[in-house]
């Protein structure tokens, strides 16, 4: 049966948009991070090498440190205003940010003010991405139903991706040919504008907007006693469950969020320096991180697929079972690593195992309160990027200095538990919540 088939025309308008929107939207995010190498030369003080690996983290982590700000307001503005307004204002902050940074002055020109205004730049730019994958993937929860909401979810992600695959490609365009990297930024900022504008055309959530309806009638009733013993019941029916439940599942859903940041800045960043070290200039790992980005482009698109056919719950398990035998001997490898070719099979493993939460994300936001939903998805990818991006960036400079290769070991095995004990709490849920659904089904019959 065809994915799409059973789908709306509106609902097929709105899958496009907010994937398109997506992909422009880490086009820009992603544009800085990979051309790295050579703008932190140009917007930060030359320095001798620990102390530009220390800059370098600080520019990295800059993008995600004001994420669990930019979660506050986003979760409210997109819990209370709604989701298709939210998902607007982020790419138009997107664009803005680029546009400051297509004209912006050199440290040679300015001095420290240019690595202090680029660095807000960057913290815009990651506040607007988080409120953009975040309001994407929750405007198609609550409007595709099951099964085909799962892989349709999870084209956002390879949306994501995809983005950082063109900023691949043109930062390695950039360095072949020469290229003014103001143009890159103006193409990415004008991209952005033209996201913003055709995502006017959404329509709000079912779900949110009968839940509006419903707390609106509310206030109609003449009693205002009893409007309040209503509200109250409306309230408790929408969010069906107690608090200290959705509490619980937030929590999880953070541990699961918490394992892609380590795995990401190992596979890019981390693996960049290796190949520096073994004498490649700027251009080749560009390059390079260009082919491992098709490779996980690739490896999302088979698991987005599979996850019609498959629950993704099965498929965040298998992974991570193969992802753990591949750390245990992640360390030997990279200690014995010659060749641009062995890290580049290192990078390959790492991001086509990686444990992201993609394809179950549904699965995720399905057991979160839709008037809170967006305020604890939000939060939850905000304080897992900025958090473990901190500690991974900052941590493995002195941990591998310690001790070697085997210092991943102290990052990854912790997540790599609390990766599989979320995924068994939600395995929970999805049981309690079918055989429930089973038992309705036979009283009511």
């Amino acid at each position: 049966m065809n994915l799409f088939s059973s789908l709306t025309k509106n609902q097929r308008e709105s899958i496009g948009l907010l994937q398109i929107g997506t992909f422009l939207e880490y086009f820009d995010l992603m544009l800085y991070v990979h051309m790295a190498v050579f703008l932190n030369e140009l917007f930060f003080p030359k320095t001798d090498p620990h102390t530009a690996a220390l800059l370098s983290a600080f520019a990295f982590c800059s993008t995600f440190v004001l994420r669990p700000f930019g979660a506050l307001i986003f979760g409210y503005l997109g819990d209370h205003i709604g989701r298709k307004s939210t998902v607007i204002i982020t790419t138009m902050l997107m664009s803005l940010s680029s546009i400051v940074m297509a004209n912006l002055p050199t440290y040679a020109q300015i001095g420290i003010t240019a690595a202090w205004i680029m660095t807000i730049c960057r913290m815009v730019q990651g506040v607007a991405s988080l409120g953009e994958i975040v309001g994407a993937e929750v405007y198609l929860t609550e409007t595709i139903e099951k099964p085909a909401r799962y892989p349709i979810v999870a084209l956002i992600t390879v949306a994501s991706v995809a983005g950082t695959v063109m900023a691949l490609i043109i930062a390695s365009a950039f360095t072949s040919f020469k290229m003014d990297w103001r143009i890159v930024f103006w193409i990415g900022s004008g991209i952005a504008a033209v996201g913003s504008i055709a995502r006017t055309r959404l329509r709000e959530t079912p779900e949110f907007a009968d839940m509006k309806r419903r707390i609106k009638e509310i206030t109609s009733i003449e009693d205002k006693i009893e409007a309040l013993k209503a509200k109250k019941i409306i309230r408790s029916t929408i969010l069906s469950g107690h608090k200290s439940h959705y509490q619980k599942s937030a929590f999880f859903f953070f541990l699961l969020q918490c394992s892609w940041p380590i795995c990401f800045y190992f596979s890019y960043v981390y693996c960049g320096n290796i190949l520096k070290s073994l004498g490649c200039t700027a251009e080749q790992v560009i390059h390079q991180n260009l082919a491992v980005t098709l490779v996980q482009l690739a490896s999302l698109c088979f698991v987005s697929y599979l996850s019609y056919q498959v629950h993704p719950l099965k498929i965040l398990k298998v992974k991570a079972l193969f992802f753990l035998i591949f750390l245990m001997l992640m360390p030997f490898w990279l200690m014995h690593a010659q060749s641009t070719l062995q890290v580049f099979l290192i990078q390959a493993l790492s991001v086509s195992l990686a444990m992201d939460s993609t394809p179950g994300i549904p699965v995720f936001l399905e057991h979160l309160p839709i008037l809170k939903r967006y305020t604890y998805a939000s939060l939850t990818y905000a304080f897992s990027r900025a958090g473990m991006y901190i500690v991974t960036s900052f941590g493995l400079i002195y941990l591998t200095d310690w001790f070697g290769a085997w210092g991943l070991w102290v990052v990854f095995i912790p997540a790599t538990i609390g990766f599989l004990m979320s995924v068994r709490h939600f395995e929970k849920l999805e049981f309690n919540h079918t055989k429930t659904s089973f038992v309705k089904l036979r009283t009511a019959a």
